[in-house]
């Protein structure tokens, strides 16, 4: 794997060559030292609205695959666990189910809901049996404004510590409110690399050039940035008094004319609220040149949905697969090596490479 650097002076810095997007050494790598780290988004609490429900999942299906299982308990405690059985590694849970233990269905090993052993025929004569490595791994979880739940197999940094300043920033939306659309999620095969769909996102100096409807919608020359220790946030400032949020007084944002909040979490989660509610976009990598993308809606305030910054989002997405597959093909260039950033509006761009080599010369040197 070719070890890569960033200048430490965004002015001077230039942008990842052209050869990062091509290896196939650091997709593998990336698996383990930024993804396996990183959190993960894995149900919405209603998956597991009741007691004694046990709801099946995957941690980012398609890269990761790691096989989990939310559970919610007779005492109402909620759990996130390996769905694979300690015996011999068949998966405990296919289906969503209410239950008050979980069976495997190949040899019958049982678990109470918490994960812990409890029975298995045909090992009376098993020797120190059973053991703590009998029970399901507990895998830590978080949940993010009573709502949303995220997993990771081997978290950088606590929930908390990731989510903080989002949770702070925002907390005033009553997420406990807006309604899943499953009508209105679904996803979209990019070709092209899973970094340059993030560096996309990660800046507005192109959205005059690709997004002539959402140049309608936002004043371009109050797009902010912000950058927190795991991620980023632009601001889109309406052109208008007219679909924006009702912010209260106690938020930093009180009296700004907000259209969209954009937020950017390491390494592959986008959570765009604007007033009508949450489109969140997760950024899963399939090949070098193979990115999906899969949107999940969550509705609000339904006679919003096609105005402001927030309308034709469907539109916006497919300029943007266009551009950023158009970057891809420029990637495979024998004449183009790597930019430089833009300092006024690059800096997501250059904290998310930071993020990157950080992450993997972490891993190189454990």
């Amino acid at each position: 794997m070719v070890a890569y650097s960033l200048d430490p002076d965004i002015s001077r810095a230039r942008t990842l060559p052209n050869t990062f997007y091509h290896d196939e050494s650091l997709i593998r790598a990336m698996r383990r030292s930024i993804f396996a780290r990183s959190w993960q988004l894995i149900g919405d609490i209603r998956d597991v609205a009741t007691p004694n429900s046990a709801f099946p999942t995957i941690i980012l299906d398609g890269y990761v695959n790691e096989p989990v299982l939310i559970t919610r308990d007779s005492s109402d405690r909620l759990h996130c666990l390996s769905n694979v059985c300690t015996h011999r590694g068949a998966i405990v849970q296919e289906a969503s189910c209410q239950a008050q233990i979980l069976r495997c269905p190949y040899h019958g090993r049982k678990f109470a809901l918490d994960g812990k052993f409890q029975a298995m025929p045909g090992f009376a004569e098993a020797k120190n049996f059973p053991t703590a490595a009998d029970n399901l791994p507990q895998i830590p979880f978080g949940i993010f404004l009573h709502r949303l739940i995220f997993a990771s197999l081997a978290p950088i940094a606590t929930f908390e510590t990731v989510f903080k300043d989002i949770i702070q920033r925002i907390g005033f939306l009553p997420l406990h409110e807006f309604r899943h659309s499953s009508e209105l999620s679904r996803d979209y095969m990019v070709r092209a690399h899973w970094a340059l769909y993030c560096e996309n996102y990660l800046e507005g100096l192109h959205i005059p050039f690709v997004h002539q409807s959402l140049t309608k919608s936002l004043n371009l020359n109050d797009y902010s940035y912000e950058e927190f220790e795991f991620g980023t946030l632009q601001i889109g400032i309406a052109n208008s008094d007219d679909y924006v949020f009702d912010i209260p007084p106690s938020s930093p944002d009180y009296g700004k004319h907000i259209a969209a909040y954009y937020y950017w979490i390491f390494p592959n989660l986008m959570l765009n609220f604007y007033p009508w509610g949450l489109s969140i976009n997760v950024v899963k990598p399939l090949k070098t040149d193979l990115t999906r993308v899969s949107y999940s809606t969550y509705v609000w305030k339904d006679d919003l949905m096609e105005q402001g910054a927030g309308a034709g989002y469907d539109r916006v997405e497919r300029e943007d697969e266009m551009i950023v597959e158009s970057v891809m093909r420029g990637m495979r260039s024998n004449l183009y090596k790597n930019g430089r950033y833009s300092p006024e509006h690059e800096r997501g761009v250059y904290h998310f490479h930071s993020l990157l080599m950080s992450s993997l010369q972490a891993d190189i040197h454990s």
